[in-house]
């Protein structure tokens, strides 16, 4: 049980970003920055930089299975967070721990492309993500190019396709959405929660900043790093919201790399 004096024990499940930047590196550092222990279990190695995806390298199945019962076996795990799981075989195998350790709270980033293009997930694996992920997360993040490969439709356009795509997501069996809107043109950035209580617009001012590297990885590991404590979904995913818009509003005061460059994860302490 977690007590208001217990530091929160979070998991990320994700692959290595070896710029830094989004991925196990990122979820790392917005878990520290949040006030929680970090630990891992690394689902595919990327040869990356602030330009791109050179290559990938993703282990046995069997391999993540076995990072995941050496942590599950010996932490107690508040919150899991899933990011990059590569292919169909791990997906399955991170399917088939989650339903045995039954933590309390996933949340899942639909990770599928990286920002400069390169497939993050194999398009046999879409299908196995769908079935065998979606009805164990407390709560999933797609973007609005993921909502659609997930829906198998074309991209929402507006907010009133985001609501509709969100709630046929809703529909294929996780408790809640968080669709994102950032692909969206205009001033807001706005994403839409729904949950078994409803609807909520929950909209930020869009940062004019070109370094925005990780944002998804970084939201996604802010609520898994907020949910323990929280008084609501709700709650956490607006507290992680405001967190990520100071770290891309302060992303201009690093110096990482001559491309898309990272968000400022400990913008409130550097």
């Amino acid at each position: 049980m977690i007590t208001t004096a217990t530091i929160p024990n979070v998991l990320t499940i994700a692959g290595s970003d070896s710029g830094g930047g989004a991925g196990i590196q990122a979820d790392l550092k917005t878990f520290s920055a949040l006030g929680v222990f970090g630990a891992s279990a690394i689902t595919a190695l990327t040869a990356q930089n602030t330009h791109g995806v050179t290559a990938v390298h993703a282990p046995p199945a069997e391999f993540i299975t076995a990072q995941l019962d050496a942590v599950f076996g010996d932490l107690r795990i508040d919150a899991v967070k899933l990011g990059m799981l590569a292919n169909a075989d791990i997906v399955r195998a991170v399917a088939a721990a989650l339903r045995r350790y039954r933590p309390a709270h996933i949340v899942l980033d639909t990770v599928m492309i990286s920002k400069s293009g390169h497939a993050l997930l194999l398009p046999d694996a879409i299908s196995a993500l769908r079935d065998e992920l979606l009805p164990l997360a407390t709560l999933i993040t797609p973007n609005l190019p993921e909502a659609a490969a997930l829906l198998g439709e074309a991209e929402a356009a507006d907010e009133d396709g985001m609501q509709r795509q969100a709630e046929a997501l809703r529909a294929l069996g996780t408790l809640a959405v968080l669709l994102k809107g950032g692909h969206l043109s205009g001033d807001e950035s706005p994403d839409w929660l729904f949950d078994e209580s409803g609807r909520q617009r929950i909209t930020g001012r869009r940062i004019a900043t070109r370094h925005t590297h990780g944002t998804g990885c970084t939201l996604s590991a802010a609520i898994a790093a907020l949910l323990p404590r929280a008084g609501s979904l709700v709650e956490a995913v607006t507290e992680a919201k405001a967190y990520l818009s100071g770290a891309l509003e302060n992303a201009d005061r690093l110096s990482v790399g001559s491309g898309i460059g990272p968000v400022h994860h400990f913008h409130r302490w550097w």
